[in-house]
Parts: structure tokens; sequence; C-alpha cells
């Protein structure tokens, strides 16, 4: 039997390590897009086309996705795959730039089309921290569902106005208005009254939860 030369062997050895490092990438990533959609990992899972069990092994790190399995992953969340893999292999640069328009597009659970999220910056360490949101709404015969979180979430109100509720209170809010409040308490739009509405939400998580934020 040929034996493999050292230069082989490295290689292979390196190739495992990236496999390793890739599969790892995207475990994260799936976890932290999950939380940000508020899906579970059966509805992920039943998208994608795999068991939730192989779905639960990838995000923790203990599985390597097969193309196939990326294929589905991005049809599920609802990104692409350069969007999934962002980040892997390249710096740790502590600054992050996204240009207009181009934040991750994210669809929230009970959201329909006219109503967008832009995800603007997306935590690097092991825990989440915040998340900033450029929220567009755009149709007004939304029925919107109520949003719970651990943190504390503060919006601004660039553009429009609406009402907002949080828990049993209800604020107006127009232009150039802000409120902020527990994401704990059920909250959301109640009725948008002139419309485009844009509105910053900024979510800062404490270091207690910060693993569990947005999941359903």
């Amino acid at each position: 039997m040929m034996k493999s030369s050292p230069r082989r062997i490295t290689a292979l050895r390196k190739r495992d390590s990236d496999g390793a490092r890739l599969g790892q990438h995207v475990g994260k990533a799936v976890r932290r897009l999950r939380g940000a959609h508020g899906l579970t990992l059966g509805e992920v899972a039943t998208r994608a086309g795999i068991s939730r069990a192989m779905l639960s092994r990838l995000e923790t790190g203990d599985a390597t996705p097969s193309l196939e399995t990326l294929a589905g992953l991005t049809t599920s969340l609802g990104v692409s795959l350069s969007q999934l893999l962002q980040g892997f292999g390249g710096d740790d640069s502590p600054a992050q730039l996204v240009r207009r328009g181009q934040g991750l597009h994210v669809v929230r659970r009970g959201t329909k089309r006219g109503h967008t999220y832009h995800l603007l910056a997306a935590n690097r360490g092991p825990k989440k921290l915040f998340e900033p949101f450029l929220i567009s709404l755009t149709d007004k015969s939304e029925v919107f569902p109520g949003f719970e979180h651990p943190g504390t979430e503060f919006i601004y109100m660039l553009e429009g106005s609406l009402t907002y509720r949080h828990g049993e209170e209800s604020y107006p809010l127009r232009r150039g208005d802000c409120l902020t409040f527990s994401g704990r308490v059920p909250h959301g739009p109640v009725t948008l009254h002139r419309l485009p509405i844009r509105m910053l939400s900024i979510i800062i998580y404490d270091g207690a939860h910060a693993d569990d934020a947005g999941l359903a």
C-alpha cells in the first residue's frame, strides 16, 4: 500500500481544519440568522430539507454542511450564500461598514411584503451584545404580530408616523420621536398613519441573556 507523503498529509490536515472552521462559522451564522428571523429549529430544518437533529448539530459546529445543505439553508433563511459566509477567512477589523441599502435583509416572523428589516451590524464575538435595524413599513393592510425578546429596545422615528404598543400602553410616534422600553414586554406597531415609515431600532442585550437573544 502506497504511503502518503508528508506534504499530502499536511494538506489533508489543513483541509480537515478548514472544513471544521467553515462548519463552525456556518453554524454560528445560521443560529444568529434564525434568531433574527424569530424562527424555531423545526421551521428552518423543514424549509431547508434537513432533519431538526442535523440542524442542531450544524448550529453547534458538530457537523460540516454539504453544498446541498448550504443551498437549503440560504433559501430557508432568505439570504445569499455570500451573506451566510460573510466574515469567514476575513480579518478581525473592529469596524464594520455597511453601505446604504446593503444591510442584511431580515424577515421576522409575522411580517409580510411591504415590511422590511435591515440588520446594520452583526456581532463577531461569542455573545450578541446589540442589534441595530433599519425598519421600513409601507403597507397599511398588515396585521402586526407582537414581539418579545431579551434586552432593552430603542426606537427613533426617521420618517412617517404610527402608533406603537408596549404592554397595555400605546404611543403615537412621529418623525424625531424616540421610545425606549423593555423588550420582554409584548410590543409592536398597531396603526400606520403616515407612510412611508422608516425607523431605527436598536436592541441592547444584557450579558446574562445575550445568547438567548431573538430565539423563538
